[in-house]
């Protein structure tokens, strides 16, 4: 169910490419909207991990790099039932992090300077548990894809509002005239953002529930998401500031909180993902033991 209604969600993201270049140039906007999703949704599907990787500075590294914190990955990995993935570092003091890949032999898990540092390895291990969770759900190839059409989605509206104040020529060829092309500038970005919440916000869940099942113990996710959640709020990433359709990969909302940011925001209530974890470690043990 949950792949069916993701399905649906990326088909409706697809469609507003469709509707978007309708409304810019009639059918043959719309045919040409039609190329640039599917071309964008197959570079997506080959390229978006290294280049969503690349935007945010991440170097991978190697065992010898940050001996503890790669074979913590790899016992993780290992307990999920993971091949290993790669392993990068962001140099950004905002404590965060976030997997990437098509699929879990092409995973990768970023963590930022400022996890390391600012969280002890218990909080550590409860962060990349969840982050090989979105790996093992394979929420990794659709969030990703997602900011890719997203950020895609935006430049389009972006070159129509831009076509609109000057009359451009997509104003002629658009059935719905300059006023309609301006009015599909303002709402494909929204209409997009909430298409992205569906998907995001939903996912967290799950892979808070899985990376606590992972590590074994919830409330070291809970203690680290509390944490990182407080940071995030004080601390900036402008790459994330900058690039806000990828701000849903991350474990915590690398945004400031400010205005619409918080009533559009990517991921759940953080109360409420913290609250789940602490009745889970309140629920009989089931499974195997805590990690480590």
């Amino acid at each position: 169910m949950n792949t069916f209604r993701t399905g649906l969600l990326l088909a409706a993201l697809t469609a507003l490419f469709l509707v978007a270049g309708y409304a810019m140039g009639g059918e043959g906007g719309m045919a040409i909207a039609l190329i640039v999703a599917v071309g964008m949704n197959f570079f997506a599907y080959w390229n978006a991990d290294s280049i969503v990787l690349r935007m945010h500075g991440a170097r991978e590294i190697g065992r010898a790099d940050l001996p503890w914190f790669h074979d913590m990955i790899g016992q993780l990995a290992e307990r999920a039932d993971l091949p290993m993935p790669r392993v990068y570092i962001i140099e950004q003091e905002q404590p965060n992090a976030f997997a990437t890949g098509r699929n879990p032999e092409n995973a990768a898990v970023a963590a930022t300077t400022g996890l390391l540092r600012q969280l002890n390895h218990e909080e550590v291990a409860g962060v990349m548990a969840h982050e090989l969770a979105h790996v093992k759900n394979r929420d990794t190839l659709i969030m990703t894809i997602t900011a890719t059409l997203a950020g895609a989605l935006s430049m389009l509206a972006n070159f129509a509002m831009f076509s609109a104040m000057f009359g451009g020529s997509s104003d002629r060829n658009s059935p719905l005239g300059g006023i309609g092309v301006l009015l599909m500038a303002i709402l494909a970005p929204l209409a997009a953002t909430i298409v992205q919440l569906a998907i995001s916000r939903n996912r967290e869940y799950g892979a808070d529930a899985l990376g606590a099942e992972i590590c074994g113990r919830p409330l070291w996710l809970a203690s680290a998401l509390e944490r990182l959640d407080n940071s995030a709020r004080r601390i900036d990433n402008h790459v994330a500031e900058a690039n806000p359709a990828t701000a849903h990969l991350f474990i915590v909302n690398p945004l400031h909180v400010r205005s619409i940011d918080s009533l559009f925001s990517t991921h759940p209530p953080m109360h409420e993902r913290v609250a789940r974890l602490r009745a889970m470690a309140n629920a009989p043990a089931q499974g195997r033991g805590p990690w480590g």
